[in-house]
């Protein structure tokens, strides 16, 4: 598609990686993989980031509850092969994705920032800023 827009593309881009997503999510809920470790783990794809060549997807999951997390993706790892296989037959891509599997860190960092959020001395200034309906001083 020589007439593709940036804009085009990143739609492409965000939709094939919803795709893969759906497919990786799929095999992983059925229990398609014949892996001990990933038998005995829900693991969420929370994420697939395609490259601009579609080439590379990134896949971004989450152990449920975190638990065993270098487990689980020591096991999506050693696995890779067999998720490619899937993914490529079951998308109409030219080229096989390579799958790249890393550790969403967002839950963690969301988590972090609510502790952050809750400490006491935050909420103290949190709270003052906000009873009165004042926002604090104008800009």
């Amino acid at each position: 598609m020589s007439n593709e827009t940036s804009e085009t593309r990143s739609v492409r881009l965000l939709r094939v990686g919803e795709q893969v997503r759906h497919i990786l999510s799929d095999i992983l809920m059925r229990g398609d993989v014949h892996d001990e470790t990933l038998a005995k783990h829900m693991v969420s794809v929370t994420e697939v980031r395609m490259s601009p060549d579609m080439r590379h997807a990134t896949v971004f999951v989450k152990p449920l509850l975190g638990k065993d997390e270098e487990a689980v993706l020591k096991a999506l790892r050693t696995n890779t092969a067999f998720f490619q296989r899937e993914v490529a037959n079951r998308t109409r891509l030219k080229y096989a994705a390579k799958i790249k599997f890393i550790s969403d860190e967002s839950f963690d960092e969301g988590s972090r920032i609510d502790t952050l959020l809750r400490a006491p001395n935050v909420a103290r200034d949190l709270g003052d800023a906000g009873e009165d309906g004042d926002p604090g001083p104008a800009s």
